[in-house]
């Protein structure tokens, strides 16, 4: 049989293999399904997990068109295609729009109104989490959904599922090794399987490691997976130990994680992390995520572990953080607010122009004393404190 991760794609919910968060009968999604209310929907996670299965299912269950695009290619014309086909019907289609993190602004906006007029259920997916690359309109409209990486015990039930159709047999340390390389990965694994039985219909591991001689690496296994990693990562370089930072990056590389992907996260911790006690470790995290999406490993992991040794090192401070969680916090729970009469637009009166008084003039700028800054005082931010200290005294 050709093609096994086409064939054994489920085709309704209570079929998918994993996901028991989103396709279990108690999942909210599940029964959203079932009452056909499904949400404009953007599913991110591992490759094989199955989020262009769970698009077709929608699609199927709500006996709607399924149109699978693709962000990389994608023109703004085949979306007014669709709306205009369907335009004053009461069918609404489908429209699937896979690495949908590389939408422009353009193609985004072509959506907000047909999002918002129903006029056709919007699911998006990519591997990467795509909050930050929606804006804000398409995320108000629709709601974010993550993949999980299929466990070892969903994997087996996959092999099960192709041993009740296909007449194979598979040695124990052969399908052991089978559901462990493929990280997770369903259509890896199908894949895997597939060329085995055309090989020989009895599977052994000497057949299966002459197919793919070592583990498939994503960062993710069943015990291991990149978030922790990533995680002990950074808590190393906040702890600024070099070399256990050292080891973790080693292992997300090893796992061939997405530089870019590592990349984010060293820059969110200089600024989380050292922020002002070293301004340049943002300047330097940021040319990195800049430089590892134009080069590639085996090259990016050198500009990788220079950072992390430069951030390890760096002197810590989480002021700039701690200050906008309380602010975040204070605006949440406080009433807002007035902006002062002298600060409004345009041309405030009683406004005091500081350049008019040597750099700094004593005024109000909130209708209220508010305080959510405190400087560590540890390394540049010393600078700054001595800095403000100095312009107030002018």
């Amino acid at each position: 049989m050709d093609d096994l991760s086409r064939y054994f794609r489920p085709n309704r919910i209570e079929d998918v293999v994993g996901q028991s968060h989103l396709c279990s009968p108690h999942a909210a999604f599940f029964k959203l399904l079932k009452n056909r209310n499904i949400p404009h929907s953007f599913f991110y996670g591992p490759p094989g997990t199955g989020k262009t299965t769970l698009a077709k299912i929608i699609a199927k269950e709500m006996d709607a068109p399924f149109y699978a695009l693709d962000a990389t290619s994608l023109k703004v014309e085949q979306f007014r295609k669709i709306f205009t086909t369907h335009k004053g019907t009461l069918i609404k289609p489908v429209i699937f729009v896979d690495e949908v993190h590389r939408l422009s602004r353009t193609q985004q906006e072509v959506l907000l109104i047909p999002m918002e007029n129903n006029e056709a259920i919007i699911i998006g997916a990519s591997t990467e989490n795509p909050y930050f690359s929606l804006t804000s309109g398409i995320r108000s409209r629709s709601m974010l959904f993550e993949f999980k990486p299929l466990s070892s015990e969903d994997l087996e039930k996959l092999v099960k599922r192709v041993q009740e159709e296909i007449d194979f047999t598979i040695d124990e340390d052969a399908k052991t090794y089978l559901i462990g390389s493929s990280s997770g990965d369903s259509r890896a694994l199908l894949n895997l399987l597939e060329f085995a039985i055309k090989v020989d219909t009895r599977i052994t591991l000497e057949n299966l490691k002459s197919l793919r001689p070592t583990m498939l690496k994503d960062g993710v296994s069943s015990d291991d997976t990149h978030y922790n990693l990533a995680s002990a990562m950074i808590k190393s370089i906040r702890g600024s130990d070099i070399d256990a930072a050292l080891y973790y990056l080693g292992r997300l590389i090893d796992g061939a994680e997405n530089p870019e992907f590592i990349a984010r996260r060293l820059v969110i911790l200089a600024s989380e992390d050292i922020g002002n006690a070293n301004p340049n470790a943002l300047g330097l995290a940021t040319n990195t995520m800049l430089t590892v999406s134009k080069i590639g490993y085996p090259e990016s992991r050198i500009i990788l572990s220079q950072c992390v040794i430069y951030l390890a090192s760096c002197p810590k401070s989480n002021s700039a953080y701690t200050a906008i969680n309380a602010t975040q916090s204070y605006i949440a729970n406080e009433k807002r607010l007035e902006v002062p009469d002298h600060l409004k637009s345009p041309s405030p009166k009683g406004y005091l122009y500081p350049h008019d008084f040597g750099g700094w003039v004593k005024q109000p700028y909130t209708t209220e004393k508010v305080h959510f800054y405190n400087s560590s005082g540890i390394g540049y931010e010393k600078t700054l404190d001595e800095w403000i200290e100095k312009i107030k005294k002018l």
